[in-house]
């Protein structure tokens, strides 16, 4: 899987280049106001769409607390439909920039709350029921295309994201996530599907990574690019939370996130913008056939 980064004009050609080089998945982050330049995801994936054919197209993750719920539903449904149901929700609560809440009026401290009634409000939308708002009934139409959905990621670190994940998720996508910790809160969110009477949710994992032939360089490189987009000093992190290194090496530890229990990964590249293009080919060519062969 593969996470386009930057300016959203670019994610044409790297929705192109991506389904040609064989990912399952393009993913498309959002913010509304962040420390770097950060699309829509809606807006980015849908131009992805009519560039496509194949990959799917996952969100990740949409900022689920700042939109009014029916809204999110309308746009995620007319997504659907014109990517002929290649659309997978991925949602967030964010919360590390605050200026985006404040910007469009909504606490940041409800933002749990928020998306958890978001989520109640868009799976019944998405099944077609009627739904009530201030007395007002409405349903959702056109309907999404997949049925009874399209599926939803639901990512986050804490334990209120491996709940919501149980109650309203297919899958669940931590971000600077080890795999021993992977491993942990899949087994709370089983708990929590179990609980709501759901089926298995999968796992997946969300992974800034840095490959290069130059192993020592590439983590360098990861490293500065990833204290630069989070205002904060990476290196204690990376050894920790971001792949990094020769191919082989960056192998080696998404390995140990699959037997942790992630049947996905979206890999991003942590690299400078000179350099993308290039670890993009690097993980399609090698990383990412390397992973599928594992046993």
């Amino acid at each position: 899987m593969l996470a386009p980064q930057g300016d959203p004009a670019e994610v044409v050609g790297a929705a192109r280049r991506a389904e040609e080089l064989g990912f399952d998945f393009l993913a498309c982050g959002e913010h509304v106001f962040f420390h770097s330049p950060t699309p829509n995801a809606f807006v980015a994936l849908a131009a992805a769409a009519g560039a496509t054919s194949r990959i799917r197209l996952l969100s990740a993750l949409t900022i689920l607390p700042v939109y009014p719920a029916a809204l999110a539903a309308k746009m995620a449904a007319t997504l659907d439909r014109v990517s002929g149901g290649r659309f997978d929700l991925g949602i967030g609560v964010g919360g590390e920039f605050p200026a985006e809440f404040a910007a469009v009026d909504v606490p940041v401290t409800r933002r749990g709350r928020r998306t958890d009634e978001a989520l109640d409000v868009l799976t019944r939308l998405f099944a077609g029921e009627r739904v009530s708002f201030d007395g007002h009934e409405v349903t959702l139409d056109p309907l999404p295309l997949q049925r009874p959905r399209p599926p939803i990621w639901v990512g986050g670190r804490k334990e209120a994201s491996m709940r919501r994940a149980g109650r309203f998720g297919d899958v669940w996508v931590p971000y600077m996530y080890s795999p021993e910790q992977l491993a942990a809160g899949l087994a709370t969110v089983a708990a929590s599907a179990a609980e709501h009477g759901r089926g298995p949710v999968e796992g997946a994992v969300f992974c800034w990574t840095g490959a290069g032939r130059d192993g020592p360089a590439a983590r360098r490189a990861a490293v500065e690019t990833l204290g630069a987009v989070y205002r904060q000093d990476f290196g204690p992190l990376a050894d920790r939370y971001v792949p990094g290194g020769t191919p082989e090496q960056v192998v080696a530890r998404l390995r140990e996130y699959v037997d942790a229990g992630a049947r996905s990964i979206v890999l991003v590249p942590a690299c400078p913008d000179t350099d993308r293009a290039a670890m993009v080919e690097l993980f399609a060519h090698e990383i990412v056939p390397a992973l599928r062969s594992s046993p």
